[in-house]
């Protein structure tokens, strides 16, 4: 009878998972298993709290102790609602492609000098895609008053995450941070047509340690400009 039990669940486990695999959108999938599949407020995916630093999946899985600060994982209807609610129309056309009038991102440079002090890097809490502080939003207010007295300048907000979760959850993270700021630059009044976005995920850290200091550097968005002649 134990035995029949236990073979009973095991299979029903199965069907769990394989409905799971069958009904997610894919969006976050590493290596077959989607970060959408576990309950926001239950369960930690692939993400050790800035206290302990880096788990691994089996361990957030299975632990019942997981600390408030851990990671909670996006859900696959809070980035359907990042597109509904926070995303204007991207530019008609792309940098670097044939039919733009604008150069590839390679071309787009760092600001220096007087315009670093405008175009500041603004800064995320762990799994967040709204800026973090006052000034980081006062930054955005700078840089949306910058276009619009600069017509002739085109940006590209880049979005980044810090090195803990999987490669295809922190890009779609780093797309919502960079799609956040270009949203908020264009409800300052910027020209839309200014602003281009791209993610990098955790693929471009600041910091390359692995600890809370350095995970606070890499949640970040930045830009790059190229002034067209």
């Amino acid at each position: 009878m134990k035995k029949s039990v236990t073979l009973l669940v095991a299979c029903l486990g199965c069907l769990v998972l394989d409905g799971c695999k069958k009904e997610n959108t894919g969006v976050w999938d590493d290596s077959g298993s989607t970060i959408g599949m576990f309950k926001r407020a239950k369960e930690r995916a692939l993400w050790g709290s800035e206290d302990t630093g880096r788990e691994t999946f089996a361990t957030t899985f299975t632990s019942s102790s997981a600390k408030d600060d851990d990671f909670i994982a996006l859900q696959d209807d809070d980035l359907k609602e990042q597109f509904s609610e926070l995303v204007f129309a991207q530019p008609k056309t792309s940098p670097g492609e044939d039919d733009s009038l604008l150069p590839g991102i390679g071309k787009f440079q760092v600001p220096t000098g007087a315009l670093a002090q405008v175009f500041k890097t603004v800064y995320f809490n762990t799994d967040e895609y709204s800026p973090k502080d006052a000034d980081s939003k006062a930054t955005i207010q700078k840089v949306a008053a910058y276009l619009k007295a600069n017509p002739s300048t085109f940006i590209f907000v880049t979005g980044n995450c810090d090195q803990r979760g999987p490669e295809g959850y922190n890009q779609a993270l780093g797309l919502r941070r960079c799609n956040s700021i270009r949203s908020m630059l264009i409800r300052e009044g910027a020209n839309p047509e200014q602003i281009h976005t791209i993610s990098y995920g955790k693929e471009k850290p600041a910091d390359p340690r692995n600890n809370a200091e350095a995970w606070a550097k890499n949640r970040r968005a930045e830009f790059k400009i190229f002034v067209k002649k």
